[in-house]
């Protein structure tokens, strides 16, 4: 624990009641819109929206970040927006305001993603990286478990008071907001190397010709990966399949997470001393070995195990990936770098779901999960055989 830093613990405790409130809503959003008179198809299109919205803005608030040369006003805003935006849910049921307040979610995510990694990256040393992004991404997992927790806690006792439920989600993420105000930015030195001082819309784009050769075989090689890695509804919808209850079903979601915020950050430290692209390749096997699982078994034994696997994958990736790709950047042009690819990750897993649902209406569940794990196993190739350095 010698590693972690006040400012690790701030953050991760901030992420961790952030996302308690966000994953109190999320599962029951579309419940609520439903319930009110919105169609699916507007939800879907909600949905889009808001995630390209947060795709764009992580990369273009990350290289903002890096321009300025500061983290903190970054990641205080962007978690203000995410809160204050979850009461207008419950204000107006008027389709604009639901549109704007779900939007304005995504934007506090991408406004903040880039310069909260870039200040926990600040935190690290060469052997620490790892376990510093496990222990927050522990941390930020743990909300997902507490948060739906609580929403079912609430609604057994309040049947279908989804209003009341949004205004509870304030309490943890004004929480949040005030431990914020405990964060100092660090005092930087004259930098050397100057980026190209241009907050354009889409400039932050540029940033590919102009990093180093290792990023780009990197995050290549991530982004053909988010490509086939769909949305998690998929495995959630393989489990109905077989004939789970949606009591259970939510049982294994939380077992998944629980699982995840346990090995995110021993994983870390793993990591560190074995090397980040170990463990990002153990994590890509178990993915391989839960779609193969997911294709070929219809057994409830078989689907509970698949998301303990799964768990292990998203703790050996998660934070391993974004601790890896600091690895290769300037400190100066972490929040870029970071922000660049997991803005690009969220348009790819938007694709992802769509090539995924293509697949799966056409060809059925079973060769939807074979195929995706042929591709991974693919990438997985790809990164053991192509030398990437770490600096």
């Amino acid at each position: 624990m010698k590693p972690i830093t006040k400012t690790v613990w701030i953050l991760s405790l901030v992420s961790l009641f952030a996302d308690i409130a966000s994953e109190m809503l999320y599962p029951i959003l579309p419940i609520y819109l439903k319930s009110i008179g919105y169609s699916i198809l507007f939800i879907g299109f909600l949905e889009g929206v808001a995630e390209f919205v947060a795709g764009y803005s992580k990369g273009y608030f990350g290289n903002l970040s890096d321009i300025q040369g500061k983290r903190v006003p970054f990641v205080r805003f962007g978690y203000a927006l995410s809160a204050i935006s979850k009461p207008l849910l419950a204000i107006s049921r008027m389709p604009y305001l639901v549109f704007f307040s779900r939007t304005l979610d995504r934007i506090g995510k991408g406004v903040r993603t880039g310069a909260r990694d870039a200040l926990l990256s600040e935190e690290t040393t060469a052997s620490s990286k790892a376990q510093i992004f496990g222990f927050h991404r522990s941390f930020d997992t743990l909300g997902a478990v507490i948060g739906p927790s609580l929403a079912l806690i609430f609604l057994a006792l309040y049947p279908n008071q989804y209003v009341y439920l949004f205004y509870l989600a304030v309490v943890p993420g004004f929480i949040s907001i005030g431990l914020t105000f405990f964060l100092k930015e660090k005092e930087k030195e004259n930098q050397t190397k100057q980026m190209r001082k241009t907050t354009g819309l889409f400039s932050y784009l540029s940033y590919w010709k102009q990093t180093n050769s290792d990023y780009r075989k990197l995050v290549f090689g991530l982004i053909v990966f988010a490509l086939w890695n769909s949305s998690d509804v998929f495995l959630i919808l393989k489990a109905k399949e077989v004939g789970l209850s949606d009591t259970t079903i939510i049982g294994i979601y939380f077992f998944y997470n629980l699982v995840y915020a346990v090995f995110a950050f021993p994983f870390g430290i793993l990591a560190d001393r074995m090397g980040l692209k170990r463990m990002f390749l153990f994590g890509i096997s178990m993915f391989i070995f839960v779609y193969w699982i997911m294709g070929t078994y219809q057994t409830v034994g078989w689907i509970v195990f698949a998301f303990f696997l799964y768990g292990l994958f998203a703790s050996a990736t998660e934070g391993i990936g974004k601790a890896w790709i600091s690895n290769l950047v300037p400190s100066e042009e972490v929040g870029t770098a970071i922000g660049m690819f997991t803005g690009l990750q969220s348009f790819a897993t938007f694709f992802a779901s769509v090539i995924a649902g293509w697949i799966w209406f056409t060809f059925g569940a079973g060769v939807t999960f074979l195929v995706t794990g042929l591709f991974a196993l693919l990438v997985w190739m790809y990164l053991y055989f192509i030398p990437i350095g770490e600096r």
